[in-house]
């Protein structure tokens, strides 16, 4: 088994597509038995994932990652655990141990330079962007299905009783990875010690939910930086796309002839959210 690392002096470098090196590991054993640094000679995210697959790698450790990249890795048969930060050696120890959980395609750099425009959706959906970051690998909190995959039902209601959206409704669970990131912090910790059948109500204020609004989420830009963004009207939602190639959704809030200002904060943001949360499945 071959495992690689995104490295920087030490340390698991954050960003993939900037990546310069990678330190490889050969595992035998679960152990780890050498070790050594490859540069990167500067190619791109989906070039790295080629590098990857050329040096028989099976696992890639790294901190941020787009969903291209992420794609890539897939199609090159590179299993993906990202989210990590720290020190490289140590956060191999930890996937070998079980310890370290992935957090997908995770970047949340959303300010950079480079946006391009893209439709947004309509719908609400609790999945997916509830949550995940640049951050720590460890969860914040323990629990029996930490780790693990679950299955959810749950209904989702504002403090005046309306709901803003259930799995009831579509007739499908919701499937997720307790602890990784990838639900909003109250749901993911309400899930983390139920057993299968057991119903919870949880009343979460904003900082377990979408948070507050960030005023650094406020994106004003040049119209002509944007291609596209002279045909948008204020209050349309659409989608950025950072240098890494992940969406970010954002709605437009201001425009005049030259400038447009979006605004990234969750729809949800400064929220208190309620949940009915029904564990169906742990796998």
């Amino acid at each position: 088994m071959k495992i690689a690392v995104a490295y920087d002096n030490g340390n698991i470098f954050q960003h993939f597509g900037r990546t310069e090196s990678f330190k490889l590991y050969e595992i035998e054993d679960n152990t780890v038995i050498s070790s050594k640094v490859i540069g990167s000679n500067g190619i791109g995210h989906g070039a790295l994932a080629g590098l990857l697959a050329e040096q028989d790698v099976d696992v890639l450790i790294c901190g941020g990652i787009g969903e291209g990249a992420q794609s890539a890795l897939t199609k090159a048969g590179v299993e993906l655990c990202s989210g990590a930060e720290g020190n490289a050696d140590e956060a191999v120890e930890a996937y070998l141990k079980g310890e370290l959980i992935s957090t997908g395609a995770n970047c949340d750099h959303h300010h950079e330079e480079g946006h391009s425009c893209g439709d947004h959706g309509e719908g609400h959906s609790c999945g997916g962007s509830c949550g995940g970051g640049c951050g720590a690998h460890q969860p914040a909190f323990t629990g029996r299905n930490v780790g693990k995959t679950c299955r959810t039902h749950y209904k989702g209601t504002f403090n005046d009783g309306t709901q803003f959206d259930s799995s009831y409704d579509r007739g499908e669970p919701l499937e997720f990875i307790c602890g990784a990131g990838q639900m909003i912090q109250g749901f993911d910790k309400a899930v983390a010690d139920l057993e299968v059948g057991q119903v919870v109500n949880v009343h979460l204020m904003p900082e377990e939910a979408y948070g507050m609004p960030d005023p650094n989420a406020i994106i004003p830009m040049k119209i002509e930086q944007l291609p596209g963004s002279e045909d948008l009207e204020v209050g349309q939602q659409v989608y950025l796309y950072n240098q890494l190639g992940q969406p970010v959704p954002v709605k437009v809030i201001e425009k005049d002839e030259t400038n447009i200002t979006f605004d990234a904060n969750h729809e949800m943001a400064g929220k208190e959210l309620n949940f009915q949360i029904e564990l169906v499945e742990v796998k």
